[in-house]
């Protein structure tokens, strides 16, 4: 029997957010707005975390000390509205922050879990029956779970440590397992 592999899958930033604005406004003069206006661009990683602060970081730390995946799978995907599951270093610019800022984070929206479905398909046949997916991200509504767990089904997982807790609380957990070498609990996203 093969050993459990894990994976993370890290909820987005809000990209209508106070903090994207100030990526997106015409007069933006930070170094990474700069750099977004680039050919160079920035990382969905360093822009997500940029406009979620703690609670992307703790996720990004997180998932780099614990990802196991097996092999030809990533160890870590972000949803990106509009463009499904992306490894975190991929690289945008301020068209496709614009873009993904026009994405509902909404089930509904075929935009956003046409996607999302699509490459949660493709995770699923490279993942074993025993390894799981970590859904790092709000459990507290169901805009990622129910699309996640349709088709990734009891392999889907949750930190049982998240329930109960906002962003930031999250956050700071997830960067204090990582440091420590601790794993949270996971438990079935039911």
């Amino acid at each position: 029997m093969s050993p459990t592999r894990r994976i993370f899958l890290l909820s987005p930033a809000n990209c209508s957010g106070i903090r994207a604005g100030y990526l997106l406004r015409r007069d933006a003069r930070s170094p990474l707005a700069q750099r977004l206006r680039s050919t160079e661009g920035a990382s969905i990683a360093e822009v997500f975390t940029f406009m979620s602060g703690l609670y992307f970081r703790g996720k990004m730390a997180y998932a780099s000390a614990f990802a196991d995946p097996p092999a030809g799978c990533a160890g870590i995907h972000v949803i990106v509205p509009g463009l499904g599951l992306l490894p975190p270093h991929t690289v945008i610019d301020l068209g496709g922050l614009r873009a993904i800022a026009r994405v509902p984070v909404d089930p509904a929206s075929r935009r956003y879990l046409g996607p999302l479905e699509r490459d949660a398909r493709q995770v699923a046949e490279q993942l074993a029956d025993a390894d799981v997916a970590i859904l790092l991200g709000s459990i507290a509504t169901r805009k990622y779970l129910d699309p996640l767990g349709g088709i990734l089904g009891p392999r889907l997982r949750v930190p049982r440590e998240f329930i109960g807790r906002g962003d930031m609380s999250r956050g700071s957990l997830m960067l204090r397992h990582a440091a420590a070498g601790q794993q949270l609990t996971y438990v079935e996203s039911a």
